[in-house]
C-alpha cells in the first residue's frame, strides 16, 4: 500500500515539474539558444533526487542540440526556480533529454497511409 502512494507521489511530482519547467522555457529564459521547445515528461528518478526532463523542439536536429545547449545552461536557474515555486526542500537534479516520439509517430503514421494505398483490392480475386 505504501508503495502505491509514494508511486502516485512521484507521478504528481513530475507533472507539477512538467508544467513549471513549460513555463519557465516558454516565459522566462532569455537564451536566445532556446527556441520552440515543448516538456512531454519529466520522470522523477524512485529517489527523488533526480529527474529526466523530455522535451521536444521545434526545427532540425541542429536548432534542437543549441537548444538542448541552452536549457542545459539554465539548469540551475531552473531547479532554483522549481524549488521556490514547489516549495521544495531540494529540486531534483534535472538532465533535459530530446524527444522525438512525436516525430517519429507522425513518421510511422504516414508510412502505415503509404502501405495502405498501395495494398488496393484486388477484383476478380478469389478468397480461398
Amino acid at each position: 500500500m505504501e508503495r502505491r502512494a509514494v508511486k502516485h507521489h512521484r507521478g504528481r511530482l513530475g507533472e507539477a515539474l512538467r508544467e513549471e519547467i513549460e513555463t519557465l522555457v516558454e516565459g522566462e529564459l532569455a537564451d536566445p539558444r532556446i527556441g520552440l521547445v515543448g516538456v512531454t515528461a519529466v520522470h522523477v528518478a524512485d529517489d527523488g533526487r533526480s529527474a529526466q526532463v523530455l522535451v521536444d523542439v521545434e526545427g532540425d536536429d541542429r536548432e534542437a542540440d543549441r537548444s538542448l545547449e541552452g536549457l542545459e545552461a539554465a539548469r540551475e536557474y531552473i531547479r532554483h526556480e522549481l524549488a521556490g515555486r514547489l516549495r521544495l526542500r531540494r529540486a531534483p537534479e534535472l538532465f533535459f533529454r530530446l524527444d522525438r516520439s512525436e516525430r517519429e509517430r507522425a513518421r510511422v503514421e504516414e508510412l502505415l497511409a503509404r502501405a495502405k494505398k498501395r495494398m488496393k483490392p484486388q477484383t476478380g480475386e478469389q478468397k480461398a
